[in-house]
């Protein structure tokens, strides 16, 4: 169970409330799952990590098959069943195959990975795990997707750690019509 409640137009700072209208209305309602019911609670937060989410997704010059990825790779590191329940099926539907998100979620080896795929995976694991891209890594991740594409991979990590880490710390409930299976953590 979410650990807030859902935010109104009352609950939020009085100086926030003209943009919590801008967002949902005015009489409307703040999102009930993820990381907007979270974010609803700062208005102007949530507007600005909502347009750097809209930029990373939809002018991002990275593949959509690479940006879900990085999302599971992403929630799969963070533990985040929310960002996976999510993305798993956005994924899948994006072009990876079911054997790698279900061994991503598994965490069982990831074989016979395409070079663009196995670059994401190493580049995410070396900024996520030691928060700092080896050499190599960053090297493969460079070849792979050219200085914008590297910084906006980079980028992408970092956008969805942060919402993992707003849904995994405030504990918001997951969408009850989820199909993906849980992640085991």
């Amino acid at each position: 169970m979410a650990r807030i409640p859902r935010a109104t137009r009352d609950t939020v700072p009085a100086d926030q409330q003209v943009v919590f209208d801008e967002l949902f209305g005015s009489g409307g309602s703040a999102p009930q799952y993820g990381p907007g019911s979270v974010l609803a609670h700062v208005p102007e937060l949530s507007k600005r990590a909502t347009a750097l989410n809209n930029y990373l997704r939809d002018h991002s010059s990275l593949p959509k098959k690479i940006q879900e990825f990085t999302m599971l790779i992403t929630a799969r590191e963070m533990d985040c069943q929310h960002i996976w329940n999510a993305h798993a099926a956005s994924a899948r539907e994006a072009g990876m195959r079911d054997d790698i998100v279900d061994d991503l979620r598994e965490e069982n080896d990831l074989d016979d990975l395409a070079p663009d795929e196995e670059a994401v995976v190493n580049y995410a694991r070396s900024v996520l795990r030691n928060h700092y891209a080896s050499r190599g890594a960053y090297q493969a991740a460079f070849e792979q997707f050219g200085k914008q594409g590297l910084i906006e991979l980079t980028m992408l990590i970092g956008n969805y750690a942060m919402i993992a880490l707003a849904i995994n710390g405030f504990d918001t409930d997951l969408l009850p019509d989820r199909d993906e299976p849980l992640l085991p953590v």
